[in-house]
């Protein structure tokens, strides 16, 4: 038998509402201009325990001395200008609405093809926001992209000033980023990626901030039986993507209606 107190709903957690909703699968309802739903509609949302490569937890810093707001006015100004404060080489489309739990972030990386050599490999994919409150915010990502994992963007008080940090925990998704990670600078280029935002963060509030970074491998064995990630490549699907450029192009002007086609051709 039911009583009254069985049916009370259990009190929610203070922070509940800054978490996504459980998802088995992305699903994208808007896509901003200039970003690509590539490698994202579909797709499982990772942690680095789906991971292939070594895992790793780095943690990047920077103080911004002099700067009279708060954390979470520095945070809202981080989250509305995200993508300006990103090098030419990452493109990051944040969701029409902002940085809401739940969400899509959509992300055109290049990566490099070898250390010291320019960025020339296009991966379209993105990152679902994990979690959002007033000063910090979590991303994770999905099947397929280059790392598996989360990444962490706070923003809080140390010493009587404001300190800004990126920490992120992930592993390289499968064996092909795992050798791009290590032959190729990718790892170099992840972490010299968060170093810009942070000094490109500090450098909007007139500070010339100093980054620091911590890095500890928090599992060194490379786990085999997620190798076959390698069928989601995000980078190999991209490529692949925009070879069939052409082909696309030919099967849609095939279809067309024949009066659209002699309009053009006039």
């Amino acid at each position: 038998m039911t009583t009254p107190s069985d049916q009370t709903e259990q009190p929610q957690p203070r922070d509940a509402g800054h978490w996504a909703r459980p998802v088995s699968k992305l699903k994208v309802s808007d896509v901003p201009t200039g970003a690509v739903n590539l490698n994202v509609e579909g797709r499982e949302v990772v942690g680095p325990l789906q991971g292939f490569g070594q895992m790793w937890q780095k943690t990047y810093r920077v103080r911004l001395p002099g700067v009279n707001l708060t954390p979470t006015e520095v945070m809202s100004i981080w989250k509305a200008e995200f993508p300006k404060f990103q090098p030419p080489e990452s493109r990051f489309y944040p969701p029409m609405t902002g940085v809401q739990p739940g969400q899509v972030m959509f992300i055109n990386l290049d990566l490099p093809v070898a250390p010291g050599l320019p960025n020339l490999i296009p991966v379209n994919s993105g990152v679902m926001i994990l979690y959002a409150d007033d000063e910090m915010f979590t991303v994770m990502t999905p099947a397929g992209f280059p790392i598996s994992g989360w990444n962490t963007f706070s923003v809080h008080e140390e010493d009587s000033s404001v300190v800004a940090q990126i920490q992120s925990i992930d592993r390289s998704t499968d064996p092909i980023y795992e050798l791009g990670s290590i032959l190729m600078g990718g790892a170099r280029r992840q972490e010299e990626n968060w170093i810009y935002v942070l000094t490109s963060l500090a450098k909007h509030f007139g500070v010339s901030g100093q980054v620091s970074m911590h890095k500890t491998c928090v599992d060194p064995r490379r786990q085999w039986s997620e190798a076959k990630n390698v069928w989601q490549n995000a980078g190999v699907r991209t490529v692949l993507y925009k070879m069939a450029a052409p082909v696309r192009w030919a099967t849609g002007w095939l279809r067309r209606p024949s009066s659209a086609k002699e309009t053009n051709e006039s």
